[in-house]
């Protein structure tokens, strides 16, 4: 059995992801579990006998777990059937020319940002610079677990009223950018194929066979 678990690549990886990914969970409710202990014991402890500096770091630290338990509230609602999945953002400017392609690249940047700042992988996949400034469009790639997850309610056309510093006139201009957010699909999806669906035309021309589908 052993043999043939470690001889099918595809399946085996797959199940070993899910096995870290359960095993990080687990090890990361451990890890707030243990926290939240420590806590109670350091407050206990600085109402016996207080201390200014002792209560600033129980402050601190209260602050910080109480955002890592939020953290980790939202990765339990993200369920979906692809919110584990990497995410794929195409950046596309709307109308408006200079002014959203510059916006374009502003977004582009924000989200780069906010992927490296949460521990994701950035990979830029194609990039299409704008005449001027800004972009064109651009296709990136984030990894990490529930990437999709955290991304896909981004989807949709963002927009930016400003006064714009490509008008020698400084007027105020409205700049749209769409973004486009997908699921990054592994190749080893299993695709279910019912033979009633089939029709099967055979056609015979000269000594050959041949069968579309």
């Amino acid at each position: 059995m052993d043999n043939e678990f470690w001889n099918d690549t595809k399946r085996s990886t797959d199940i070993l992801t899910r096995i870290k990914r359960l095993q990080n969970k687990i090890d990361n409710f451990e890890k707030l579990r243990k926290d939240l202990i420590n806590l109670i014991e350091m407050n206990d402890f600085l109402i016996a006998n207080f201390d200014q500096e002792m209560g600033k770091e129980i402050i601190e630290s209260t602050k910080n777990l109480q955002k890592s338990i939020e953290n980790l509230e939202l990765e339990t609602l993200l369920t979906g059937k692809y919110d584990k999945n990497n995410a794929i953002i195409t950046l596309h400017p709307g109308a408006g020319g200079t002014e959203s392609q510059d916006w374009a690249e502003m977004l582009y940047r924000m989200y780069a940002k906010w992927a490296i700042s949460n521990g994701f992988d950035f990979k830029e996949l194609d990039y299409l610079e704008g005449e001027e400034a800004g972009l064109k469009s651009v296709t990136a790639l984030v990894i990490g677990e529930n990437a999709y997850g955290y991304l896909k309610c981004e989807k949709g056309v963002h927009r930016l009223v400003r006064i714009s510093p490509f008008d020698s006139g400084g007027r105020r201009h409205t700049s749209f950018a769409a973004l486009e957010v997908w699921p990054e699909i592994s190749d080893n999806i299993e695709i279910d194929i019912n033979p009633d669906d089939l029709r099967i035309d055979t056609y015979r021309s000269s000594r050959r066979w041949t069968v579309s589908i």
